[in-house]
C-alpha cells in the first residue's frame, strides 16, 4: 500500500479560523443584536433605583505625602462595617437589616482626603436622607475615634505624670533624711539627689503639658471633617441609560458570537477552502458556484447566479463530452443548486445528441425543472432502466449525504462530478465519501464548490491526485502520436495494468494510482 504524503498540519490554522468566523457572521452578528436588543429591555424593565451622591473631607492626623492612600482605604472599608450602617438606620428610624443596607451604598476614594458616597433608595428623597444619615454618621464616628485615641495619649501621659510625682515625693523624703544627718561625707550623695530631683520635676512639668495638649484632641480634624458636597440625587436618563446598557450587550455579544464561532469551527472541522476540498475528496475543483443572496438581496442577484450557473454547466460539459460512458452529479449539501446545475448541464449536451437526466435526487423535481420542451428528458432513477438510443447520453442526478445507498450510484454513471457546499460536510465524512466512491470503482472527474469563500486564494488542483483526473482523461485515443517534424520521435509508453488485471484506458500515461483520500500508513 502507497501512502499519500501530505504535510502535517498545525493544530489551529488561523487562516482557516478566519475564514470561519467570516462566513458565519450571520451568527455572531445576531448575537451582537442579541445583546443589544437585551441590554435596551433590561434598561427598560429593569431601571437602575433612585440614587443620591454626596462628598466628604476627611482629615487624618497621620496624613504623609507618601501616604499613597492607605488611610482612605481603611476608611472605605470602616464604611462597609455593619456597625456604621447600624447607626445610620438607628438615625434614620429605619427597622432595615444593616446587612441589607450595606449593599444600597458604596463608598469611592476620589483623592486620599475627599471620599464620595452613593446610596441607593426607593425614592430620590429617600435616597438623599440615607445619603446625609450615613455621612453624618461617618464623620461623627472619624471624629469621635480620633478625640478618643487623644483622649486615651492624655490618660496615659497623666498616668506617667502620677508615677514620677510619687517618684518624686519619695526623693525628697531622702533629701531631707540625708539634710538631717551633719557631716561631710554625704554633700557628694546629697548633690546627686538634688540632680534627680531637678530630673523628675522637669519630667513631671512636661508631661502636664503633653497631657493637657493631647487633652484638647484634634481640633483641626475635627474641624476640617466635614461634609463638602451635601447629598443630592443623581439625575437618572432611561435614554442614556439605554444607550450604554446597549452598547455593553452589544460588545458582549459580540464577544460571546465570535468565541463561539472560533470554538465550534474548529470542532466541527468542516472544510471551506478549495485545498482542503481537493485533499480530501481526493480531485480538482473544477469550478465554483455561488448562491442567490437571502432577503432582497435574492431578486437583484438572481441574474447574475443564473448566468455563472450556465458558465458552469458549460465547463461541465465540455469535460464530461472528452469521456465515453455517463456521467452523474451527485450532491453533497445543496441539492436545489445542483438539481438546476444538471439541468443547464443537459441542455448544453443536448446539443450533441439527446440527453436523459436520471433523477435519484431527493427533494428536488428534476421534470418541472427541464420544463416540457423536450430537450432534456428525466427518467425517475427508481425505474426500471431502458436500454439507451445509439447516441443518447445519460445524466445521472444523484446524492452522497448520509443514508446514501452506495451500491446504486454506478447505476448513475460510471464517472462522477461532485457538487459539494463549502462547509457543510465535515472532513470524515469526505473521506467517507471518497473511500465509498473508490470502492465502487467510480473516478471523480473534478468538483464543484458551491458558495465558496469569495477571498479564497488557495489552489484547488489536486497535482498527486487520481490518475483519472480531468487532465489526465482529456483526448487521445490509445495511438502513438506522430513525432513533430523539430523534435526527436517520442515513444508512447504501453498501458499498465491495473489492480484486476486489466489495461488500463490508452489516454491514460503510466502514473502512479495514490489513494483518494490523506495520509494512510502501511
Amino acid at each position: 500500500m502507497t501512502a499519500h504524503n501530505v504535510d502535517s498540519q498545525p493544530l489551529i490554522d488561523l487562516g482557516r479560523l478566519a475564514v470561519a468566523v467570516r462566513r458565519r457572521r450571520r451568527f455572531w452578528l445576531s448575537f451582537g443584536l442579541l445583546g443589544l436588543l437585551l441590554g435596551g429591555a433590561l434598561a427598560v424593565l429593569m431601571p437602575a433605583p433612585p440614587t443620591a451622591v454626596t462628598q466628604l473631607l476627611i482629615v487624618h492626623e497621620d496624613d504623609q505625602p507618601s501616604d499613597g492612600g492607605s488611610l482612605m482605604r481603611t476608611d472605605v472599608a470602616l464604611l462597609q462595617t455593619t456597625r456604621i450602617a447600624k447607626a445610620a438606620l438607628d438615625e434614620l428610624g429605619s427597622a432595615e437589616r444593616p446587612e441589607r443596607f450595606l449593599k444600597t451604598y458604596e463608598a469611592t476614594g476620589l483623592t486620599s482626603n475627599v471620599l464620595e458616597l452613593k446610596v441607593e433608595g426607593s425614592s430620590p428623597e429617600d435616597a438623599v436622607a440615607r445619603a446625609q444619615a450615613l455621612a453624618d454618621v461617618f464623620v461623627a464616628d472619624h471624629v469621635r475615634r480620633v478625640q478618643a485615641a487623644a483622649d486615651a495619649e492624655a490618660q496615659a501621659l497623666r498616668d506617667q505624670r502620677t508615677d514620677l510625682q510619687q517618684e518624686l515625693a519619695q526623693l525628697n523624703g531622702s533629701i531631707a533624711e540625708k539634710e538631717a544627718e551633719f557631716g561631710t561625707g554625704n554633700a557628694a550623695e546629697l548633690e546627686t539627689l538634688y540632680a534627680r530631683r531637678a530630673e523628675l520635676a522637669s519630667q513631671i512639668s512636661e508631661l502636664g503639658r503633653r497631657a493637657d495638649e493631647a487633652g484638647i484632641g484634634a481640633p483641626r480634624v475635627a474641624a476640617g471633617t466635614q461634609i463638602v458636597d451635601a447629598p443630592r440625587p443623581v439625575p437618572a436618563s432611561l435614554l442614556s441609560t439605554g444607550a450604554l446598557n446597549s452598547a455593553v450587550g452589544l460588545v458582549l455579544g459580540l464577544a460571546a458570537g465570535l468565541a463561539l464561532t472560533a470554538v465550534s469551527s474548529v470542532v466541527r472541522d468542516r472544510p471551506v477552502l478549495r485545498k482542503d476540498m481537493s485533499a480530501h475528496l481526493g480531485a480538482s475543483v473544477l469550478a465554483q458556484l455561488a448562491l442567490p443572496g437571502r432577503g432582497p438581496a435574492r431578486l437583484w442577484r438572481r441574474a447574475r447566479a443564473t448566468a455563472e450557473r450556465q458558465r458552469v454547466a458549460a465547463t461541465l460539459a465540455r469535460a464530461i463530452r472528452t469521456g465515453q460512458g455517463p456521467v452523474s452529479l451527485l450532491d453533497l449539501g445543496c441539492p436545489k443548486a445542483t438539481a438546476a446545475l444538471s439541468v443547464d448541464v443537459a441542455r448544453q449536451l443536448a446539443t450533441d445528441g439527446p440527453v436523459t437526466l436520471v433523477d435519484d435526487l431527493p427533494g428536488t423535481d428534476l421534470a418541472a425543472l427541464a420544463g416540457d420542451d423536450g430537450t432534456v428528458r428525466v427518467r425517475d432513477g427508481a425505474a426500471p432502466a431502458p436500454r439507451p438510443g445509439p447516441r443518447e447520453r445519460l445524466l445521472g442526478v444523484g446524492s452522497v449525504a448520509p443514508g446514501t445507498a452506495w451500491t446504486d450510484l454506478p447505476g448513475l454513471g460510471a464517472e462522477t462530478v461532485l457538487v459539494v457546499r463549502a462547509g457543510h460536510a465535515s472532513t470524515s465524512w469526505l473521506h467517507t465519501v471518497a473511500r465509498q466512491l473508490a470502492d465502487a470503482r467510480i473516478p471523480i472527474v473534478g468538483v464543484v464548490l458551491v458558495e465558496a469563500d469569495p477571498k479564497d486564494s488557495s489552489d484547488g488542483t489536486l497535482w498527486d491526485g487520481l490518475h483519472t483526473a480531468l487532465r489526465g482523461r482529456a483526448g487521445g485515443d490509445g495511438q502513438p502520436r506522430p513525432p513533430a517534424t523539430d523534435d526527436t520521435p517520442t515513444t508512447q509508453l504501453a498501458p499498465v495494468p491495473n489492480g484486476n488485471g486489466k489495461q488500463s484506458s490508452g489516454a491514460d500515461l503510466p502514473t502512479k494510482r495514490f489513494a483518494p483520500i490523506g495520509k494512510v500508513k502501511d
